[in-house]
């Protein structure tokens, strides 16, 4: 279980942006209602002060990473708070470094968020909107924005440098190809025919009452507010549609195509007057064939200057300007870039076109509905957490403000949901909450993108022990399996001293009426065995000399395996063709990177001064 923790929450490159934002657009942030007050910090980094509230929202987004593993809350929590001071430590010393990340950086990422996209592309409307339901700036917004960025471009520059050794690639294969050689006998669980008493099934069930327990069950109510739903109740009108349309012809445009050849002038001193030549000479040649003759950018010089398709923000600003600028078949005066000079020349062209308005009113319908319904979700979203928490032992009032209805679940448990919407573990996750067992609201839960729910307990059972009677036959069925597992344990312990003794596995298992099988060498990925035997047998200590290595192996059936290790053969790294030899190589380097950047944070967490109170 801490290894997968420790999967899960680590990564060459963790993704400290999610984090560091701190954005929840779809987990409506009660925070934004609690009053501070006099609240003592839970943690401080240095002057960096840590609330429960801070201690609650990453605790929210770390356990997404953890959905569906059987994790105590109080560890998962322990986790957040352990990651959320690590990066607290790790910006501290990034910023004291004086790493930056230019405002151009920035806008480029910001862009890529679907947050503040429509139709994949970024909406400046949209973006300013969300922040402001946020109650964030934009100047705000764009320095977490910076702090996220510098944290991973320092992350980079480890995670980066990292790599491996041949020794380190030749230690790998050397494992990875190992085969292994063994003999072994499989001894069958007997049959336990004697009853078992009542006194004994009765002192059992007083042992183990907790293993005999009903799972506590709960029935919700709850309020879902639905983007589609929404959508679906909105009824545009034809003027509202041609405006939408209007204020979105970009997303209806065809790209303008223009396809650029130059000629690069790159000495300096010499380049105004080659460039007055090869205007002249453009009279009686050709473009290309100048080209070809003058650029020093010899590889588009080869195919006549050719740069191909160009947009917006691919080239140097100032030859963009020009290139942008010119009509079909012009050829520019020279553009003076960091490179030298510029001849260029529009070889192509087609216009961008706009759809029309009727080839495209169904698709307008839909982006309209859907940008009214998203202004509409995000706003009742905000009213739901608000009124969901003021009001916490009722879901009427939130109910009827944003004019949905409440609806119920039938008994479901932790573990196991019905068809409807406790089928969703995080739905499951929050009824189950010590704060909504209580008898409060649950704070707004986020299913997917377009989907929040608030729920509270309707009915609540709790765990109870069940009378012996309904379980009588139960725990007799475990005792006699017991008693199979025990003699079946006894009988492969006896057998592996007589063979440590000296006697013959295979002699032994002739005598016993026991399947002898012949294992030779084995491949560590081998299938055809049971995996607990072909386990032990890799992790099995080399045989000395022509002693075997015996081990008892308990099976999954109940059933004990006794193993004879003969031997152990180094694999060899010739066998790896060159594609295993990439990935083996570019993964331990990932891990040694990962160990280097995890040592790295644990110096920095050693050097800070970070106090700690009781969760």
């Amino acid at each position: 279980m801490l290894l997968k923790i420790r999967e899960k929450s680590q990564g060459v490159f963790s993704w400290f942006i999610l984090l560091m934002i701190c954005v929840p657009f779809a987990l409506w942030g009660i925070q934004n209602y609690l009053d501070v007050g006099e609240e003592s910090p839970v943690a401080t980094v240095g002057e960096k002060e840590f609330f429960q509230r801070d201690i609650n929202r990453a605790y929210s987004q770390y356990s997404e990473n953890f959905k569906g593993m059987n994790i105590d809350e109080t560890q998962l929590k322990k986790l957040a708070l352990e990651k959320l001071i690590r990066d607290e430590v790790l910006l501290q010393h990034v910023e004291d470094e004086g790493l930056a990340v230019t405002d151009k950086s920035v806008r480029d990422f910001v862009a890529t968020l679907e947050y503040f996209q429509t139709d994949g592309q970024f909406d400046k409307e949209r973006y300013q909107a969300l922040l402001s339901q946020q109650k964030i700036t934009s100047d705000e917004f764009v320095r977490r924005i910076k702090k996220a960025m510098i944290m991973e471009q320092f992350q980079r520059t480890i995670v980066e440098s990292g790599f491996s050794t041949d020794y380190d690639v030749e230690q790998f294969f050397k494992i990875q190809n190992q085969t292994r050689s063994a003999r072994f006998v499989t001894v069958p669980l007997p049959v336990v025919g004697a009853d078992v008493g009542d006194d004994e099934i009765q002192a059992y069930y007083q042992d183990n009452v907790e293993s005999y327990r009903t799972e506590s069950t709960v029935a919700i109510e709850y309020i879902e507010l639905a983007l589609d739903d929404l959508a679906k109740s909105i009824k545009p009108t034809s003027a509202q549609l041609e405006m939408f349309y209007q204020d979105q012809q970009d997303a209806f445009r065809t790209d303008e195509r223009r396809k650029i050849s130059h000629i690069l002038l790159s000495d300096k001193n010499k380049a105004l007057v080659q460039a007055a030549e090869i205007k002249e000479r453009l009279k009686s040649s050709s473009f290309a064939a100048l080209a070809g003759e003058f650029s020093a950018d010899k590889l588009s010089a080869r195919k006549g200057g050719d740069l191909g398709l160009i947009v917006a923000g691919d080239m140097d600003p100032d030859f963009e300007k020009i290139a942008l600028g010119l009509a079909e078949g012009e050829v520019s005066e020279p553009v003076k870039t960091e490179f030298g000079y510029h001849i260029i020349k529009v070889t192509e062209l087609t216009p961008g076109v706009v759809k029309p308005y009727e080839e495209v009113k169904k698709i307008v319908e839909l982006g309209f509905k859907k940008v009214e319904a998203e202004n509409i979700f995000y706003e009742l979203g905000e009213t739901l957490a608000e009124i969901s928490f003021e009001s916490p032992d009722t879901l009427d009032v939130a109910a009827e403000s944003i004019g949905v209805a409440i609806q119920q679940t039938d008994n479901f448990t932790r573990s196991q949901g019905n068809t409807d919407i406790s089928a969703e573990e995080s739905v499951r996750e929050k009824a189950f909450s010590e704060d909504v067992l209580a008898g409060n609201n649950s704070e707004v839960i986020e299913l997917g993108s377009d989907r929040i729910v608030v729920l509270r307990v309707l009915n609540h059972s709790p765990s109870k022990a069940r009378e012996l009677s309904e379980v009588s036959g139960l725990i007799e069925s475990r005792l006699k399996r017991d008693s199979a597992k025990q003699q079946s344990l006894e009988i492969a312990n006896a057998l592996k001293a007589l063979v440590q003794s000296g006697e013959s596995l295979d002699l032994l298992a002739k005598e016993k009426g026991l399947s002898f099988v012949v294992a030779d060498d084995l491949g560590r990925n081998n299938g055809d065995l049971p995996w607990e035997i072909n386990r032990a047998i890799f992790v099995g200590a080399k045989p000395k000399s022509d002693q075997p290595t015996t081990m008892v192996v308990a099976l999954e059936s109940g059933e004990q395996a006794v193993v004879n290790l003969l031997s152990v053969t180094e694999g060899e790294l010739a066998k790896a063709d060159k594609k295993e030899l990439g990935i083996a190589r570019t993964n331990i380097t990932k891990l040694l990177a990962e160990g280097d950047f995890d040592a790295v944070l644990s110096d920095l967490q050693a050097d800070a001064v970070v106090n700690l109170s009781e969760l």
